[in-house]
């Protein structure tokens, strides 16, 4: 019964991250679509003041953090830390042992 249980939650986990990398295929496709439209009206606009640099770099920086999320390359807040933060709460609300002095 527990080995069936414990593959349903690594399909489950497996699942959820071929979600989480197709999404972000869907994000960096949306990204090049419409950042591609923003340029070239740009350059047929004003090719004087290339405002499609700012469209760039700031929805480039969030394609970049969903990629390191969805392919785990997150070097801040990743899992080890959260299961380390979990451990410190758990022990920090654990009761303290009230001894007599």
């Amino acid at each position: 019964m527990e080995n069936s249980y414990q593959e349903e939650e690594r399909y489950y986990k497996a699942k959820k991250k071929v979600e989480e990398i197709k999404n972000f295929y869907t994000h960096l496709t949306v990204y090049v679509l419409c950042n591609s439209i923003v340029i070239v009206v740009n350059l047929m606009t004003s090719p004087g003041f290339l405002y499609f640099i700012f469209s760039l770099l700031g929805w480039g920086i969030a394609i970049v953090l969903h990629g390191l999320k969805a392919f785990d390359y997150t070097p801040f807040f990743n899992k080890e830390w959260e299961d380390q933060k979990i451990k410190e709460f758990i022990d920090k609300e654990k009761p303290q042992k009230k001894t007599w002095q």
